[in-house]
């Protein structure tokens, strides 16, 4: 197993929080990391303008660590990260646990909800990619091409994809209400979804804040969808919630910018096709090995 990050110390902060010492509050039976203190040694490392909470420290994986969740916000922006902490309270590690007997990106991975995505591909295929998008973007729509196009290309057995909106509010007008108009396909009729991602992508430059309802509902025109369902989930914003979920499964995954994609739990952020397709190739072959192995049973033989 191996550690990697930083240590601090909190010494001057466990001091100044209360005449109790360690040794008194562990001989009371509760936890030698005092919250006050580590909250107060984060809130001077991260200014007075972050509002922190801290999480009650329970045992980590790590002998002789606890780990304690922290949430800091400022503002929209939220931050969440697990510390590691010494049993007496004195020192914080910062960083992740990487066990080498398991997969480095399996706990990404399974952070990343595919269930109630819209997804194309195999269903058992070896890789995963998850793709955080926002139709607005210009940088998604060359992502989007490179993803509808090149990968079922390239591996038409071996990848399946989903997606997930993750429309930027702060410089995207319109993202957000056509991000929640293909949720709202996407409720009628599953298959239609990619037709309505791709198409918006097509007709990104023709897309106002003042017409992206009517361009949404001239997407229908002609398909197997119900318009006037279509135009009433846009006008109650049926759909948000769900586009609101997708957005805080990203920010707690730390994903700050789009197109952001994970390949098997692995974060891929603006890199080229030919890089991406040989991180692709690489995970299909680690895939094949880990499942040659999962089974193997070594029989003991009697030395001749």
């Amino acid at each position: 197993m191996a550690l990697i990050g930083v240590v601090f110390a909190l010494c001057g902060y466990a001091a100044a929080e209360t005449p109790q010492t360690n040794a008194e509050r562990r001989g009371q039976g509760g936890p030698a990391v005092s919250k006050t203190a580590l909250q107060s040694y984060l809130q001077h490392m991260w200014g007075p303008d972050v509002t922190i909470s801290v999480g009650d420290p329970r045992p980590s994986s790590i002998p002789g660590l606890l780990e304690v969740d922290v949430q800091a916000k400022q503002g929209q922006e939220q931050h969440k990260e697990t510390l590691f902490v010494s049993q007496d309270g004195q020192k914080i590690i910062r960083g992740n646990v990487l066990d080498i007997n398991r997969n480095p990106f399996e706990s990404t991975a399974a952070a990343l909800k595919t269930s109630t995505a819209p997804g194309f591909g195999p269903e058992n295929a070896p890789v995963t990619v998850v793709v955080f998008s926002d139709y607005q973007c210009p940088y998604c729509r060359q992502e989007a091409q490179l993803v509808r196009n090149e990968l079922p290309k390239a591996f038409p057995e071996q990848v399946r994809v989903f997606f997930k909106d993750y429309p930027l509010d702060q410089i995207h007008n319109w993202a957000r209400l056509a991000a929640i108009g293909g949720r709202c396909v996407y409720r009628q009729n599953k298959a239609a979804f990619w037709e309505f991602h791709d198409w918006i992508f097509a007709h990104q430059s023709e897309i106002q804040p003042d017409n992206v309802k009517a361009k949404i509902l001239e997407f229908a025109n002609g398909r197997n969808l119900d318009s006037l369902a279509l135009g009433r989930c846009l006008d109650t914003r049926a759909t948000e919630n769900e586009v609101n979920v997708s957005i805080a499964e990203g920010r707690a995954l730390n994903v700050d910018r789009t197109p952001y994609l994970f390949i098997n739990g692995r974060r891929v952020i603006g890199m080229p096709w030919e890089q991406m397709r040989g991180v692709i190739e690489r995970e299909i072959e680690f895939q094949k090995k880990a499942a040659a192995n999962c089974c193997q049973v070594t029989l003991p033989f009697a030395s001749k």
